[in-house]
């Protein structure tokens, strides 16, 4: 049984570039806080911000264990009170970032118990047989049912490794499908951060937490 992973997403939306700060200063606290916890966190992705050390987005891969309730109080918007470490005179005192998970893109790949292989004759057009044996092969990967099939060879072998290589081509374009639909929804929640109801309240520059 494969290991549960989430992908969590800190992100400083598009407030100022005090919240990219925050967003720097809390990805390693949330890392070493999920490790605390038996997790495995790896920073996996970062959007730079315009500070050294500081980040728009910081994208953490996160497993191990019952993941899904280890994270949930992080959830959410994530409140830092304190000055600017840019603009020491800014009467603004309340910043905020987000944190939200998503399911992480499955890797399609298979082994030889996940393929149905079928031989059958070659045809022409007109329904005319290319030749009387069944050189033919169509390939099905069960688990996603994508199905390819190669019949221009007269070797049964040269039209399987066809069949095959057609289907890894599938499988990589259904993956990037995947990965840009999950490169879109964590954009969107980057561009959707709630100010207000926060999950965790910090203070200071050494990020004491209130609650």
């Amino acid at each position: 049984m494969s290991t549960p992973t989430l992908w969590l997403q800190i992100s400083a939306g598009r407030c100022p570039e005090e919240c990219e700060w925050v967003v720097g200063q809390l990805a390693p606290r949330l890392s070493a806080e999920l490790q605390a916890r038996g997790l495995a966190a790896e920073e996996i992705d970062r959007a730079p911000g315009r500070h050294a050390g500081d980040a728009r987005s910081v994208l953490l891969r996160v497993s191990g264990g019952d993941v899904h309730p280890q994270v949930a109080d992080w959830l959410g918007t994530i409140q830092w009170i304190g000055a600017s470490p840019y603009r020491p005179n800014h009467k603004r005192k309340n910043w905020f970032v987000s944190i939200a998970a998503f399911s992480e893109p499955m890797a399609y790949t298979w082994n030889e118990h996940e393929l149905r292989i079928e031989t059958l004759r070659a045809s022409g057009p007109g329904g005319q047989h290319v030749n009387q044996t069944e050189s033919a092969v169509r390939v099905t990967h069960r688990p996603t049912g994508l199905s390819t099939l190669a019949q221009e060879e007269r070797s049964q072998h040269m039209n399987k490794r066809l069949a095959l290589a057609r289907l890894a081509a599938l499988l990589a374009e259904r993956e990037d499908e995947t990965r840009r639909a999950a490169e879109d929804q964590r954009w969107r929640q980057h561009t959707r951060l709630e100010r207000g109801n926060a999950v965790r309240v910090y203070r200071g520059a050494d990020f004491r937490r209130e609650r």
